[in-house]
């Protein structure tokens, strides 16, 4: 193109060199087309630095997305939000205007810098400085409305938790980079971060606040280690409520030990008692077994040698209304002997199997995590399976416990949890019980709530059905009769189970009001009691 531009230049439009009026019109006109030419240049090259700054400053207007979607729950209540605010940021080498930036900077921030501090920050020979971080909307809207070359807003977004501790273990955290570290944050980081329509769980803020509430006055009042409770939908299997304590702070992570961001539920395994007797009942009723046994005094395992290998009792306040019971009245009144002696009329191999069916054996990959992996025996002998059958001698975590309640009780099918929302449908699971023996369990279940030990769970109006549980523990090897686990699983209502709770009470104290008694009907049921009555109207509202 310049060359064309030369030739023309030089020979003219005819050829002829001669013609000097010719050659001056031609080198004015090239001229005029050079510097259009440059200035066509600069203003691409100006542009190109304006945009990028228009950009910029897009997000210092609001013009800018959340990088990372909400988190709400069932009723649309926000549970993790991502909070978009900015920085003041100043370049004074940037800076045309040094009173007007000076001005905007005294008239934003009156309290932090008087007119002349600004002035000195203005004429300063930093290349930047952090004005104001994390400013007001009304600190910024000044900035941003007074256009000042130099003095601009830096757009961040930082993650909120509403709710805080309430939900921390179950919706989790993220990192510096905005990417989840824990719970759901983690497990939906990719739609989180993919979408802009909110992640929906199948949680209950409302229900929710219930279970922390009574479980923090649990361990208060019974000066527990820890505390659990879990609550689930016994046909679609959506978890309505999650509470693990102690807890965390989300937005503060560092403010309490480490320690306290397990979430027992999945990733804590214990022995968890007499719950296991509704699983050796059910054996006991698929394998044929009517009889009674003899309950009276302490039944003995003898090993192959004819001596007594181990003795299987009851705790003292043991009280059987006669001295042979039916397998029924062995788990309603929760007698150990019992059900030592149905678990050793069983068929060889048929607690190793059954627990393989209701998933008591592996860790579960579930949509929001992986738990623990139980604590199986090494080998099966007659001590072992007689211990099993109250639970004792094998560990699991809280989850895997109540998914195998519900599939005992809901007509016999395992449901796989899920903490997204889901619509009101048929829910696919697999059938692991007769429903005529899930039925007969049930039966027994609500008899423990009417009559024995899950008393203080009933609640008017609506039908509880329940299993309680004392785990004493074990220490350096040794049975710790001073520290135990309580538990109470319920499911109402029992003609048509909904819903499935399991409430936990880790290392719980006597009291005066228990005569110093540390069992599950002291402790773990009331619990339940006061969770029941005020979550049932939210429930079937």
């Amino acid at each position: 193109m310049f060359e064309v531009g030369k030739d023309v230049f030089k020979k003219g439009f005819s050829g002829s060199i001669g013609d000097v009026t010719a050659r001056k019109r031609l080198r004015f006109i090239y001229s005029l087309f050079i510097l259009a030419f440059a200035i066509f240049t600069f203003r691409t090259l100006w542009l190109g630095i304006q945009g990028t700054d228009r950009a910029r400053l897009s997000g210092s207007e609001g013009v800018w997305m959340a990088k990372r979607a909400d988190i709400i729950d069932r009723n649309g209540d926000i549970l993790a939000k991502n909070i978009m605010s900015g920085h003041i940021t100043l370049r004074p080498q940037s800076v045309k205007k040094p009173e007007e930036v000076a001005n905007i900077i005294h008239k934003a921030l009156p309290y932090e810098y008087s007119l002349s501090e600004a002035l000195q920050m203005v004429n300063s020979s930093r290349r930047f400085i952090y004005v104001k971080k994390y400013a007001s909307e009304a600190q910024r809207n000044m900035v941003i409305n007074a256009k000042l070359q130099g003095l601009e807003i830096e757009p961040i977004q930082t993650r909120k938790y509403p709710k805080r501790r309430l939900f921390s273990h179950v919706i989790g955290f993220v990192g510096s980079d905005g990417h989840g570290l824990e719970g759901i944050e983690r497990v939906y980081d990719d739609y989180l971060n993919e979408n802009k329509d909110p992640l929906q769980l199948s949680l209950d803020a409302r229900i929710q606040s219930v279970f922390y509430e009574q479980l923090s006055l649990a361990m208060q009042k019974y000066q527990a280690k820890a505390a659990m409770g879990l609550l689930m939908n016994s046909r679609t299997g959506e978890m309505i409520a999650m509470v693990s304590l102690p807890d965390f702070d989300p937005e503060n992570i560092n403010m309490d030990p480490a320690i306290n961001r397990l979430f027992k539920p999945l990733r804590g395994v214990f022995e968890m008692g007499s719950i296991f007797k509704v699983f050796n009942t059910a054996m006991a009723m698929e394998n044929g077994i009517n009889k009674e046994y003899y309950i009276a005094e302490p039944f003995k395992i003898p090993d192959k040698f004819g001596r007594t290998a181990a003795k299987i009792g009851d705790v003292r306040s043991f009280k059987p209304p006669r001295p042979n019971l039916t397998v029924e009245e062995i788990m309603l009144h929760s007698c150990n002997a019992g059900s030592a002696q149905i678990a050793l009329d069983l068929p060889d191999g048929t607690q190793k199997e059954f627990f393989h069916r209701i998933h008591l054996d592996k860790p579960l990959n579930l949509e929001f995590g992986t738990t623990e992996k139980p604590l199986m025996p090494i080998k099966w002998g007659p001590v072992e399976k007689a211990t099993l059958s109250f639970g004792h001698g094998i560990s699991v975590t809280p989850m895997h416990l109540l998914l195998a309640v519900n599939s005992m009780t809901n007509g016999g099918i395992y449901i796989y949890p899920t903490v997204l929302k889901r619509n009101i449908g048929v829910v696919q699971g697999e059938r692991v019980l007769n429903d005529e023996i899930s039925a007969r369990i049930r039966a027994i279940m609500l008899r423990i709530a009417e009559e024995t030990s899950g008393k203080q769970a009933r609640i008017a109006g609506i039908q509880i059905g329940g299993k309680t549980a004392t785990a004493e523990k074990y220490v350096n090897g040794k049975v710790d009769h001073k520290r135990n686990l309580t538990a109470f699983a319920g499911i109402f209502p029992v003609n048509a189970p909904q819903y499935t709770i399991l409430v936990i009470l880790d290392e719980p104290k006597g009291t005066k009001e228990s005569f110093g008694l540390r069992t599950a009907a002291w402790n773990a049921v009331p619990t339940a009691g006061k969770i029941l009555d005020s979550i049932l109207p939210l429930l079937f509202e």
